[in-house]
């Protein structure tokens, strides 16, 4: 992952597009939004304990059951779809990209979005995490061994407590991510805000900032975003036929 942006002098200072990615991007992955009308907190307030870094710390049985979540959901298996292939389209068009995502699924980076040009928000939930020595494991290593029975592994450097490389509720975002984020968005040219209710900051705020800077604003989402006031276009149609549309606009022509 890289923290800079393109110079003003590369590529004929092509413009710079960002893309701030929410969950309504990966729901055509099979991956279930959590705030949207039929959100996961929404249906069931409790299951906000499991990625609560205060709850998740203190209660074993929340461990438990989150080690479960992360065994039986569908992130880890979901595939990327077209607004995925989309972006990916886009950057190989020669079109300066930048990924910020609030999403911890790594469907961008699967789509081939180059890993460097990805900014993870939220963290990953490929990599288990120890919070006791900060030792980082593939996630795959940790749920075999829940699957073999341990149902909440300790670290097998120092047998401190695991979770998730992501970002829990309680916790706050990597400093050096945010300031990476913050710095494209006061330099692109075009802000895309794509499935995300644009609630959650500091994340949220990167869209307002981008176009305080001059950036043309888009919002793509199905619902009403504080933001929509600011954008240059929002767009409401759904998310797999609209982002590859607009996207493709923003590619350059070929002959």
């Amino acid at each position: 992952m890289s923290s800079t942006v393109d110079s003003p002098d590369d590529a004929a200072r092509r413009p710079l597009v960002a893309l701030l990615s929410g969950a309504g991007i990966s729901t055509d992955s099979g991956i279930p939004d959590y705030r949207g009308p039929n959100g996961v907190w929404r249906r069931d307030p409790e299951a906000e304990k499991l990625v609560t870094y205060d709850s998740y710390m203190t209660d074993p049985e929340i461990r438990r059951r989150s080690w479960l979540m992360r065994r039986d959901g569908p992130a880890l298996r979901a595939r990327p779809n077209a607004a995925h292939e989309a972006v990916t389209r886009l950057e190989r068009s020669g079109v300066p990209v930048r990924v910020l995502t609030q999403n911890v699924d790594g469907l961008h980076q699967l789509a081939g979005t180059s890993d460097r040009k990805v900014l993870e928000l939220h963290g990953t939930a490929r990599t288990a995490l120890c919070t006791q020595c900060g030792a980082r494991t593939p996630m795959t290593e940790a749920l075999a061994r829940v699957t073999a029975g341990e149902p909440d592994p300790k670290c097998l450097d120092c047998g401190g407590i695991m979770k998730s490389a992501t970002v829990m509720f309680g916790e706050r975002l990597d400093p050096e991510v945010l300031g990476a984020a913050v710095t494209v968005a006061k330099n692109c040219d075009v802000f895309v805000a794509v499935g995300t209710s644009l609630s959650v900051q500091p994340a949220a705020s990167l869209a307002g900032l981008a176009a305080e800077h001059g950036a043309r604003l888009i919002i793509v989402n199905a619902e009403p975003t504080p933001y929509d006031a600011l954008a240059d276009e929002v767009i409401r149609d759904p998310i797999g036929e609209a982002l590859p549309r607009l996207l493709a606009g923003l590619a350059p022509d070929r002959d």
